[in-house]
């Protein structure tokens, strides 16, 4: 992948999200013209699936690069997984954000947020809460909690929310998927610890057009935010405790 920020991941994933108030339409020939716009852009996104609560558009997963867009009841999303640039995974999503208010009758009044997603996957063998603790909390005050004879980590998944300027609000994330028996009987598996940034904007719009000029906002301070907080902050710090851990 050519994305600086996957060169520092195992996988690297740029995610949209316009959640809506209200139900969106589910009658099959605005669902399937909706998705045939799509894939008149994006000739490879041609597998059609039905999940229990969505139905998605997804290009093959290959080659460990891919697309997807889906719909659910109150929300369109979309994502492409190890992209080439950060401008090829910002096509999708500004495509999905011109076509779809259309195809699916949306009104200003009915967005509720609007979110894009910057997710980093790295890879380890071990207690990823461990690992996590080891990057992030060793050195703080923090850590005392954990000063009791025969400890372990157990859950130790940090968030932080700012609220921005132009009704923006940054979420900083640390998901670990390594489980209590995991723990307790020392047998690990390799599992990614992901890292999110997210950008939401939340509040009222004019019309369904300035969608795209807030997606613009938000892929700048996305931007700026991973490259100047979460890669030496986050990423940094994970990578350095994978690497030292036993």
């Amino acid at each position: 992948m050519a994305t600086s920020f996957g060169a520092l991941c195992t996988d690297f994933y740029v995610n949209q999200k316009l959640a809506v108030k209200m139900d969106l339409p589910s009658d099959r020939e605005t669902i399937l013209h909706m998705f045939d716009r799509i894939r008149a852009d994006n000739k490879s996104m041609s597998r059609f699936r039905r999940y229990s609560d969505e139905l998605s558009l997804e290009s093959s997963r290959r080659d460990g690069s891919y697309r997807w867009a889906a719909l659910r009841r109150n929300s369109v999303r979309s994502g492409h997984v190890n992209p080439d640039s950060l401008e090829q995974a910002y096509d999708l999503h500004r495509l999905m954000l011109r076509t779809t208010p259309y195809h699916l009758s949306l009104s200003p009044l009915d967005i509720q947020y609007q979110e894009l997603l910057f997710g980093f996957d790295l890879e380890c063998k071990g207690n990823q809460h461990e690992i996590v603790y080891e990057a992030l909390i060793a050195n703080s005050p923090l850590a005392s909690l954990l000063d009791c004879p025969g400890a372990k980590p157990l859950d130790i998944q940090p968030m932080i929310g700012l609220a921005l300027e132009d009704r923006l609000q940054a979420f900083f994330e640390v998901k670990t998927s390594t489980s209590p028996s995991q723990v307790r009987t020392g047998r690990y598996r390799t599992e990614p610890i992901s890292v999110f940034l997210t950008i939401r904007r939340v509040g009222a719009i004019e019309k369904v057009e300035d969608l795209l000029e807030h997606f613009e906002l938000m892929r700048n301070k996305a931007e700026e935010l991973a490259a100047h907080r979460v890669v030496p902050d986050l990423l940094a710090p994970i990578s350095r405790a994978i690497t030292s851990s036993p």
